[in-house]
């Protein structure tokens, strides 16, 4: 399997360009796959392109591009996978309350685990990225993150740990039929993490606790779908009400290393220059 091509789904996304990187500077042949951009074109929702981007393919990185893949939709996918002679999967899913499966994703984890195929499970806690490359970049550049959190406190993990994971399994023996809940090292309030790329990039930005129903009305006008934007807020809110405390142990055991600290996350994105204007 070493010299088929391994499919990364997502490959412009914050874990999955990391995880074609580190594919290829290991000398891996790497399909690098999106629903735009260079290189094979996938979406879920378009399934002439499934079979292009399988093609060869002895594993795959599996990331349902957004919220509305219907579980249904990844099993097809996975039988076409398997009949194409996929061996082995990587799942890009989500936790839930304690280290379970979110309810979002419990059914793509039990599609995957229903085939015969070879499956890792990664179960990330909210990617400390979200501050620097995604959801919440452009308010903290703008001086205040306003969230439905309250005080509650999240475990974020770095997303380079959960690239290292994904490559890990992709790659090595050992980590078949494993779910591994990946997280920071210790769980952080919004307030304190603000605090901390405040002190680290010289800006000045503050952390504002919202109500839920404004939260999403925002999200809303600023065009983002009434469903999509109640999904955001209810996980937010579920971080108020203490469901992101708990730290996994699923990067020490698939890496044998601890996970990377906020802090050090913080400090890397603030020299590359990340919340500057």
């Amino acid at each position: 399997m070493s010299d088929s091509p391994i499919l990364v789904l997502g490959a412009r996304g914050k874990t999955g360009r990391r995880i074609a990187a580190r594919l290829d500077r290991l000398g891996r042949p790497v399909r690098a796959a999106s629903r735009s951009g260079g290189g094979t074109r996938f979406d879920f929702a378009d399934r002439d392109t499934w079979s292009p981007a399988l093609d060869g393919a002895g594993a795959v990185y599996l990331i349902p591009m957004n919220e509305s893949v219907a579980a249904a939709t990844v099993a097809e996918f996975l039988g076409v996978a398997a009949r194409s002679g996929v061996r082995r999967v990587v799942l890009l899913s989500a936790r839930g309350v304690a280290g379970a499966a979110c309810p979002y994703q419990e059914p793509v984890e039990l599609a995957l685990r229903a085939t015969g195929l070879e499956w890792t499970i990664l179960r990330p806690a909210w990617f400390a990225q979200n501050f620097s490359e995604d959801l919440f970049l452009e308010p903290v550049r703008a001086g205040e993150l306003a969230l439905p959190a309250g005080e509650g406190r999240e475990t974020f993990v770095d997303a380079e740990d959960i690239a290292d994971v994904a490559v890990a399994a992709l790659t090595r023996d050992g980590h078949a039929g494993e779910i591994y809940e990946l997280s920071g090292p210790e769980a952080l309030s919004f307030r304190t993490a603000v605090e901390m790329i405040a002190e680290a990039s010289g800006r000045h930005v503050r952390y504002t606790p919202l109500e839920t129903s404004r939260f999403n009305a925002a999200l809303t006008a600023q065009g983002v779908p009434d469903e999509a934007a109640a999904l955001v807020g209810e996980l937010l809110g579920r971080i108020r009400d203490g469901a992101g405390e708990h730290v996994g142990d699923g990067v020490w055991r698939a890496l044998g290393r601890h996970p990377r600290p906020f802090a050090d996350y913080v400090k890397t994105a603030a020299a590359a220059g990340a919340w500057d204007d």
